[in-house]
């Protein structure tokens, strides 16, 4: 190609050649510095064929700068401590970038009253059981709404990007107050009317301690504190009612999936209808578990090699794949690679004969579907051929015995389950 470094400069936060073997260190210091004191991002050091088989000096090792806490101006906690304890209707919007300050934002939340909703990255920051949580729901029309009528929104960690509410930003008519180490991030999409730019953890005990002092200095007095559990249950009726039809042939299979599970177990997600219509809003999550979903791009085949990934990662955690049919096939060769590692790794396959998203839509437009029902494969058999299990699981019962068989075998095991569309 013609420059490698050009290619990856429009997706990773710096792209690096280097040109000696000195030059290597300094560069991996440089990217470790990002990570610690930036918003992180990926990064790309491409290193010329030539200099790994060079011979010279190194000279000592560059470590990255040790980082103090970054926390917000004292002013702006002020600021917005205060409109936090004067609000009726509060709520805390909770992105990827909040992930630290999970003990944080659930004590706030609880302080205030306030009802707590998250992003895919944010999944599980706040237990999804809790009373106070509505869990991913920042698609939902009635939850949208919802946050255009609140006083006072904090959003922690989230860049309120299209790719997280499915939708444009919606117009608030009250104060937003955003928290971001990124200090352009609280000007991008809905700008803030209250900025706390800093980490997270650091930023969100500035605040509590900032809501503290003035709780015990106006004694109750200019206190609103929100009704967030009866909020969360009334949302909770009107997001799933919206979607009830179209919701109930994954629901039953994922609380099969979750009554297996413990409660730390880490789920791997495709970009699926299975997954995104159905796991992120309805497979509860709490701040010991992860959910890892390939939001912003929304590839295709993300969830096999991921959860190979953090399989190797945590051997001793639970790891299960969810994937659609022709999800999965983007990436189904990586069987092959879970099958060496010997690992106990269940791929869960909702099966709809194709590309049901875009099948959906065509029909949707009242086009006819084409190139979207895909000739069916055997994903059960490809796995045993590839040296692992596989078995078809046609009711949530069958699911539940299946899936905890497939944690307790080596190597990976194709579940396949057939959508009450294709059954």
């Amino acid at each position: 190609m013609r420059s490698q470094t050009e290619a990856l400069r429009g997706v990773a936060a710096f792209s690096h050649r280097v040109s000696t073997v000195e030059e290597t260190g300094a560069a991996v210091a440089r990217a470790f510095t990002l990570f610690r004191t930036e918003r992180p991002r990926p990064v790309h050091i491409e290193v010329p064929l030539d200099l790994l088989e060079a011979a010279e000096r190194v000279g000592g090792v560059r470590l990255a700068p040790l980082s103090a806490g970054r926390r917000p101006g004292a002013e702006s906690a002020r600021e917005a401590a205060a409109a936090l304890l004067a609000a009726r209707r509060p709520a805390l919007v909770l992105g990827g970038g909040a992930r630290g300050a999970a003990a944080e934002c659930g004590a706030l939340a609880g302080e205030l009253g306030a009802w707590v909703v998250t992003t895919a990255n944010g999944k599980g920051i706040v237990d999804e059981s809790h009373p106070l949580s509505l869990g991913v729901s920042l698609h939902s029309p009635s939850v949208q709404k919802a946050l255009t009528d609140c006083d006072v929104v904090l959003a922690v960690g989230t860049e309120l990007a299209e790719s997280d509410l499915w939708s444009a930003p919606p117009a608030l008519a009250g104060t937003l107050i955003r928290v971001d180490v990124d200090p352009a991030q609280t000007y991008a999409g809905l700008p803030a009317d209250v900025a706390l730019v800093g980490d997270a953890r650091d930023a969100l005990r500035a605040l509590r301690e900032a809501v503290a002092v003035q709780m015990s200095e106006s004694r109750g007095d200019t206190v609103g504190l929100g009704n967030g559990p009866a909020v969360v249950a009334a949302l909770r009726g009107e997001r799933d009612a919206e979607t009830a039809e179209r919701d109930a042939r994954w629901i039953p299979y994922l609380r099969a999936i979750r009554s297996v599970l413990d409660e730390d177990a880490v789920i791997t997600s495709d970009s699926a209808q299975c997954c995104y219509y159905g796991a992120l809003p309805h497979l509860p999550v709490g701040p010991r578990g992860r959910y890892l979903h390939p939001t912003g791009f929304g590839t295709l085949g993300y969830a096999l090699p991921a959860a190979i990934g953090a399989k190797s990662a945590y051997p001793g955690r639970q790891v299960v794949a969810l994937s659609g049919d022709d999800g999965l096939q983007f990436t189904v060769q990586e069987l092959a690679t879970a099958t060496q590692l010997g690992l106990p790794l269940p791929v869960v396959v909702f099966d709809n004969g194709g590309y049901g998203e875009i099948r959906d839509e065509m029909n949707a437009r009242g086009d006819t579907p084409t190139a979207v029902d895909l000739p069916r494969a055997d994903l059960p058999a490809l796995c045993r051929a590839y040296g692992g299990a596989g078995t078809h699981a046609d009711s949530p019962g069958a699911l539940a015995e299946a899936l905890a068989r497939a944690l307790n075998t080596p190597g990976p095991t194709v579940i396949t389950v057939p959508e009450e569309s294709t059954v």
